[in-house]
This record gives C-alpha cells, sequence and structure tokens, in this order.
C-alpha cells in the first residue's frame, strides 16, 4: 500500500505570523537551481542577509539586490539570490534583524508533491468509490459518486428559450474525473488535463515517471505504468462521449447571438458531447454519492469533438505496444471525430444552460491544428501534413501558454517531441517555442517577484497559467541544455509555493501557509464541520484581479492590485476553486523538477 508522505517543512504548521522574514518556496530548492527570495522593503539601500543551518551558524551572507516598486504586487521590493549555496539540509533566512521560516534544499523536493498533485485526479475519478489508502486517509473515502450513469440529452427549453428536441439514444458514460469544485464533466477542460497528463508520459517516454506501484492506485501492480492507468480513467470517459455513427441532431451552425438559437439537423456522428453534468447546480456541500440532480447529456460542440481528435490521436501513439487494443479503439474515435469537425466546422457550445460551466469558445482555429498535428504525428498521413501547412498557426508565433480555449501551443509541442514527426518540422517546432520561452525570461526578469508573468492584470485561474508557462520553460530547458530556462520555471514554482506578496502557498497540505478552504462541493470542511478539508497536493485557481463574481470577494474590487487579489475561502469560486486543468500543468512542473536537468535531445 502506497502513501503520501509529505516532508519534513510540509508538516511544520507553523502560522504565517511567527515571523515576517522573506517571501520565498516554503518547501525550498533544489540544490542545483535557481534559489531566489523577495522581501518587501520601503527603503532603497541594500540589506543584509545571512543564511542560517539547522544549529543556526551563518553559512552564507550577502546584500539584497532593490528592485523598487512592484506594481503587480504593490510593493517595493528587494531580491535575493542563494543560488550558489547548495548543501542539502535545512536552512533560515535571516533578512535585516528578521528570521524567516525552515526550508530545505534537498534533491528530492519536489517527489512528494509530485504524488500527491497526481492522487488529486484519483481523488476526482466519477463512478467508483474513492478509498481510503488510496486517497491518504479515512477522511477523504466516499461512496462512488453517479455510477451507472446511463443518460440520455437535455430536451426541453433552455434558459435563452431554445427548444431543444433531444435525442432518440443514451450513452453509458460512466467514469472519468468530476471537472472542478462542481461535479460536471468537461469534453473540453478534460481534454487539455488529459493531453498534459498524457504528454509528460510521452515527453519521458525511456524512463516515464510514476513507473507501476510508484501512485497510490487501485491499478498499481497491474504492470501498467500508473501515470498511463489515470490518463486511461479519462479517455474511456471521453471515448464514451462520442454521438453514435449515422446520428442526426438538431444543432447551433454558426456563430449566433445569446439566443433562442436557430437549429439546424446535421450528422453528428462522431462529434462529442460538450459536457455530461447536472440540470441545477448542486447545493454546497454535497458528496457526489448524494447528488439527486437529473444528469444529463449537453449539445455536441465542434470544440469538444477537436479536443477527443487530439487525445485519442495522442492516445493511439502512446498506447501502441502497451496494449494495442486500447489504441486502435483511440485511433478509430479520433478518425470518426476529425471528420465529424471538418463536417461540422462551427457548432459552438451552448451556453445558456443551468447546473454547469459554459466552456464557450468563438475561436476553433486552434483546435483544428492541435488535432491535426496530433493525428499527423500519429499516422505520418501526407493529407493531415499539407492540412497543418494550411492551418495558419503552424507558422505563426505562439502567443501564450496552453489553455483549455488556447490550444495551439499543445500542437507545437506535440510537433517538437513526438517520435515520427519529420525533422524539419521538429526543429521549427522547437523554435518557436523557445522563441515563446524568451518572451516569458523577459517577462521574468521585469517581475518584482521574480516570475515568469509581468502583467499586473491576474485572470481566473492565473496559477494555472504560470503552470503551463513553467511548461514551456521547462521544454525550453530540455531543448537547449541552457538552465536559465528551468530557473526560470524554478520562480514559477516558487510563486505558487509561497513567493507572492500574501506568504501564501496556493497548493494545499505543502508549506507553512497552505490552501485550505477550496471551492468544492466535497472538500468542503468550511461549509460543514463533517466534511473533509483537500488532500494535499490540489492547486488553487489563485490571484483574481479582472473579475470579482461572489458576494464574498466583491469587496475586494477596486481595493486590491494583481497578486493580492485573493481570499482562501470555500466561496469565493472566482479564486479558489480547483480544477483538473489547473492541477494538471502542476503534475507536470513538479514531476519535470524531480530530475536533474537533461542534455539536450
Amino acid at each position: 500500500m502506497k502513501r503520501i508522505v509529505l516532508p519534513l517543512i510540509a508538516l511544520l504548521g507553523i502560522g504565517a505570523s511567527d515571523a515576517p522574514g522573506p517571501h520565498l518556496n516554503q518547501l525550498g530548492f533544489r540544490p542545483d537551481t535557481a534559489k531566489r527570495a523577495i522581501v518587501a522593503a520601503s527603503g532603497s539601500a541594500p540589506l543584509p542577509w545571512q543564511l542560517l543551518d539547522e544549529a543556526g551558524r551563518v553559512v552564507a551572507e550577502g546584500r539584497t539586490t532593490p528592485f523598487g516598486a512592484d506594481a503587480a504586487s504593490g510593493d517595493k521590493v528587494h531580491q535575493i539570490d542563494l543560488t550558489r549555496y547548495a548543501t542539502p539540509g535545512t536552512y533560515r533566512l535571516r533578512v535585516d534583524g528578521h528570521v524567516g521560516h525552515p526550508f530545505a534544499i534537498d534533491a528530492k523536493l519536489y517527489d512528494p508533491l509530485a504524488r500527491a498533485a497526481l492522487n488529486f485526479f484519483y481523488q476526482q475519478r466519477a463512478g467508483v468509490a474513492i478509498e481510503a489508502r488510496f486517497a491518504g486517509g479515512p477522511q477523504w473515502a466516499r461512496a462512488a459518486g453517479h455510477p451507472k450513469e446511463v443518460v440520455t440529452c437535455f430536451k426541453g427549453i433552455d434558459l435563452a428559450g431554445t427548444d431543444w428536441p433531444g435525442c432518440p439514444y443514451t450513452l453509458d458514460v460512466t467514469g472519468g474525473w468530476y471537472d472542478a469544485g462542481d461535479q460536471g464533466k468537461y469534453v473540453v477542460n478534460g481534454g487539455i488535463a488529459l493531453w498534459m497528463l498524457q504528454n509528460l508520459y510521452e515527453v519521458d517516454a525511456s524512463q516515464p515517471p510514476f513507473p507501476d506501484g510508484a501512485a497510490a492506485l487501485p491499478e498499481a501492480g497491474n504492470g501498467v505504468n500508473d501515470l498511463l492507468d489515470e490518463t486511461r480513467w479519462e479517455m474511456r470517459f471521453l471515448l464514451a462521449m462520442q454521438v453514435p455513427d449515422g446520428q442526426k441532431l438538431a444543432l447551433p451552425v454558426g456563430q449566433q447571438g445569446r439566443g433562442p438559437y436557430r437549429l439546424t439537423m446535421v450528422d453528428a456522428g462522431g462529434m462529442a458531447h460538450h459536457k455530461v453534468a447536472d440540470r441545477n447546480w448542486t447545493r454546497l456541500p454535497t458528496a457526489p454519492a448524494d447528488d439527486r440532480e437529473e444528469r444529463l447529456l449537453y449539445p455536441p460542440s465542434t470544440a469538444a469533438t477537436l479536443n477527443l481528435a487530439a487525445t485519442a490521436a495522442q492516445c493511439a501513439r502512446i498506447w501502441r505496444g502497451i496494449d494495442d487494443a486500447f489504441a486502435r479503439r483511440c485511433l478509430v474515435a479520433a478518425g470518426k471525430a476529425y471528420q465529424a469537425a471538418l463536417r461540422n466546422p462551427d457548432i459552438y457550445a451552448a451556453q445558456a444552460f443551468n447546473g454547469s460551466g459554459g466552456y464557450g469558445d468563438n475561436d476553433l482555429t486552434d483546435e483544428l491544428y492541435w488535432a491535426t498535428a496530433e493525428l499527423y504525428a500519429t499516422t505520418g498521413m501526407p493529407e493531415l501534413a499539407e492540412a497543418l501547412r494550411r492551418n495558419p498557426l503552424h507558422t505563426a508565433p505562439l502567443h501564450g501558454e496552453p489553455s483549455w480555449a488556447g490550444t495551439a501551443a499543445l500542437g507545437t509541442i506535440t510537433l517538437a517531441t513526438a517520435t515520427g514527426v519529420m525533422p524539419s518540422e521538429r526543429a521549427a517546432a522547437r523554435a518557436r517555442l523557445i522563441a515563446l520561452a524568451d518572451r516569458l525570461l523577459d517577462e521574468d526578469s521585469r517581475s518584482g517577484y521574480h516570475i515568469p508573468f509581468a502583467s499586473t492584470a491576474y485572470s481566473w485561474g492565473s496559477n494555472s497559467a504560470l503552470m503551463g508557462r513553467a511548461m514551456i520553460l521547462a521544454l525550453a530547458a530540455r531543448f537547449t541544455g541552457d538552465p536559465r530556462y528551468r530557473d526560470a520555471e524554478v520562480d514559477a514554482m516558487d510563486y505558487v509555493l509561497g513567493r507572492n506578496p500574501l506568504d501564501q502557498s496556493y497548493v494545499s497540505g505543502f508549506g507553512w501557509k497552505p490552501l485550505k478552504n477550496p471551492h468544492h462541493r466535497f472538500w468542503a470542511h468550511q461549509f460543514d464541520a463533517k466534511m473533509p478539508g483537500p488532500p494535499p497536493g490540489v492547486l488553487s485557481g489563485g490571484a483574481n484581479s479582472t473579475s470579482f463574481p461572489e458576494p464574498v470577494s466583491a469587496p475586494m474590487k477596486g481595493r486590491c492590485v494583481g497578486q493580492r487579489c485573493w481570499i482562501d475561502d470555500a466561496r469565493a469560486y472566482g479564486h479558489n476553486e480547483v480544477a483538473i486543468n489547473w492541477n494538471a500543468p502542476l503534475v507536470w512542473v513538479a514531476s519535470d523538477l524531480t530530475r536533474p536537468l537533461a542534455q539536450p535531445r
């Protein structure tokens, strides 16, 4: 039986008010990466600092580097660079007489975080009981939510007045991952989360992380890599969301207003339903097994269909030689979905439903590019290579990190890393990723808290954006061997683990001031003392200075800046929800940081 074992620093339980020391990664640092700390101080003169070992001896010292005003935090800051000190141990940092919390220098620093972050996905599984022996303790065990989930389509009038006729079939969509704090299951958000975990396996295929038995999973010991065991759970769900061959459905074609939609009968066979979710929102808190709302399939969308095509094509590559039957099943589904999307290129996700998130996206060029790249990398078909060349995103600069609505980087990463891609194609894709990483390095140098994000506007899920940027930087480090990229990747991780103006670790169970009250219907101790708080390894969405959608966050509007617009409150879904597409890059980056920087390949 495997259990999540937290490092000493994660268990110290020291309150943030115990010491006014510097902001830094509350776990610590690898010996071979950058080690930075930030001090908020109004003066412009350098401040003295000392690094203290466990016995209180000074083992290194120096003076801070004043940075000045940092618009994203509202602070005037000084920066400290401890990179040259690499001796393993436990330390504290004293700055201008103030001693901070203990932290570690340890080559194995990120191993527990990687395992805990992956375990989040087991605990988000639908259709199966979550067992204490795999979840880390009895408080996180729960009965199966939505077992034997055989459902049909929404029928009736939606909130915008569209009269949906329903569909003449049911689908068994048991399983998959609950998306976030709610209990909907969404193909577009499941797609990017699944892709990231499958990609983590693929980019390290010669020695992938989480070998069989390394993770806390019921499947451990089956001879299959544990990461693949977890991804197959979601892949099967996405496959189950595919519309049966030959089915005609009434769907909204083209861009339309808020509704009611004009519906047109189309051949929807091979498309993917956008989501399966409750007819109405369930109350907070509600354990999945206690959800009594009617479950429904919601209309197919081109975006969901391309997500299925992309992830199923990726699945076919990865599982070939491991489970050939599953690989073939994925490839057949990918081909059907791709053809269905070409046949129905502009069916956008209907938005006027209650009880679930919308995940609307009005630009599908990136999803088409992504799916084409995945199918090309899997099959090598000349017609797919030509379709790639015709897509405007194939040679366009990458403008940002991957997100559920912006998937262009995913296709480029596959072209840069997957086996079977032509060398010239791979080189061009890598050059575009390195160019993006260079822009992120520039942002890193311009940020007062030294993170690869120089904007003062922090959007919903900003921590996920930072982790996505860390992935780009990590890949650039792999391609070039340049440690600057890895150090900037570490900077992003340092931020979510406490090197921020709130002195907040946004990951539950890690650090001296961890996330405690996420917006979640089961990890809802704030709402009901009988329910648990979050298990270790759950990432909060983080600072959000652009929207304040709930009463509990509304008082912050106009009174906070950038990185300070956050509250550890379960009612604050715009700031403190958790989600599979936020934890997936955390798993990717934490796993990458368990290993030293490798030689370029």
